[in-house]
């Protein structure tokens, strides 16, 4: 049976492109379908993120050959401070100490964007835009995918079908795959500050009664800032004045890195733990925030669906070579499988560190403070925190024989 495409993957964002430049030289028939041109996501608001890099999504990064094209717009972590606002624990982690050059990079999301959208284009990976999946339907040799658009309805077909449009992903709707969802009371205010004294390079991560306090290097003297406070208070602090809002951000941060100034807009995300119940159904599978939706306290969101998108090319891959079938429900079942273990770790690890830290409970403080301080004095322990922070604690999938 001769079908449209043997992929097609929903979502034009770093997951879904990402997977085609992974696959671009195998000789499967892609296509991407997404909803916005490439003018509005280059306009979104969500392009100032910052992200933190893992030392081991970098080493992903390196294998798509991403990295050599966005490393000049990184910027090294070489120190990690952690510590408990109003008590004694704290711990510190270095580059030097472990032997590496950075514990990780910060970059902002619309570098990254901007670049592999470009390598998409230079690849001719075909680019169905503005467009949305509005339909599917999985058969036993094809998935059947309608697509609206603007006024025109177009049908086309598949071996398999990929999600990767996002946390309100049209093809985890369409499937009725349910999720869970764990609301933790809190919003992330998200802006970039400019300090008086330099950053060195140091990801400062304050733990606050209301919430994280992370304060990550994008420059010299300059920080992005993620923010969690309860709703209430970041309710407030949007509604007040720059000034007072500083007044309270330099307060709650202390005067390490000397006094701080406002460089970009304050925004407000929402925080949850969200996590689908399944990543497979049919001819189809769904891949990073399609499937889980982190706190940022760990900054581990953008790795873990990086991840995602590295061992599912793997799988394709070699599926393909064998000339199996990769829409095969016994293939997307070992995928799923095989990424169930660093979802459960990496998800239970964040929501772990999310209800320790927002938590002014006299015992659970006075032990999360003595965990800190003898962390610092332990370099085993020291090490193994280090190398969960570099994403480097379990298997790091990397796409070449040469890489």
């Amino acid at each position: 049976m001769q079908h449209d495409y043997d992929l097609i993957i929903a979502g034009g964002g770093l997951a879904g492109n990402c997977l085609a430049l992974a696959l671009k030289d195998t000789g499967l028939r892609i296509a991407i379908v997404e909803a916005n041109t490439r003018q509005q996501l280059h306009a979104s608001s969500a392009g100032d993120r910052a992200l933190a890099l893992a030392a081991g999504t970098v080493m992903m990064l390196d294998s798509l050959d991403i990295w050599q094209g966005i490393s000049h717009s990184a910027t090294a972590i070489t120190h990690i401070h952690i510590s408990d606002r109003g008590h004694f624990g704290k711990t510190r982690l270095s580059a030097k100490k472990e032997h590496v050059d950075a514990l990780g990079y910060v970059i902002t999301a619309r570098d990254i964007e901007t670049h592999v959208a470009n390598l998409i284009t230079e690849a001719g990976v075909e680019l169905i835009s503005p467009a949305r999946v509005v339909g599917l339907m999985s058969g036993d040799k094809e998935v059947c995918i309608s697509l609206k658009q603007g006024n025109e309805s177009l049908n086309v077909s598949a071996r398999l079908l990929v999600g990767a449009d996002g946390g309100l992903s049209s093809v985890r709707k369409l499937l009725d795959i349910t999720q869970h969802m764990t609301d933790y009371g809190q919003t992330a205010l998200v802006t970039t500050v400019k300090s008086t004294i330099p950053n060195k390079n140091t990801a400062f991560e304050r733990f606050t009664a209301s919430g994280p306090l992370a304060l990550l290097p994008v420059a010299k003297n300059l920080s992005a800032v993620v923010w969690t406070r309860t709703n209430e208070d970041a309710s407030a602090l949007m509604l007040g004045s720059e000034a007072d809002f500083l007044v309270e951000l330099q307060q709650c941060f202390g005067f390490k890195l000397g006094e701080l100034s406002l460089t970009a807009p304050r925004r407000a995300f929402p925080l949850s733990l969200i996590r689908a119940e399944k990543m497979v159904a049919g001819r189809a599978v769904i891949i990073g925030n399609a499937v889980h939706q982190l706190h940022p306290v760990a900054g581990q969101g953008f790795n873990l669906g990086l991840r995602d998108v590295v061992r599912l090319a793997e799988m394709l891959i070699k599926q393909h070579e064998q000339k199996k079938d990769i829409g095969a429900a016994d293939f997307l079942k070992d995928y799923a499988v095989s990424r169930k273990k660093d979802h459960d770790r990496t998800i239970g690890f964040t929501d772990a560190v999310v209800k320790i830290f927002s938590n002014e409970w006299l015992a659970l403080a006075a032990a999360r403070n003595l965990g800190l301080a003898l962390l610092d004095h332990i370099p085993a322990a020291k090490t193994l925190l280090t190398r969960h922070a570099m994403g480097l604690s379990g298997h790091i999938p990397r796409l070449g024989s040469n890489k």
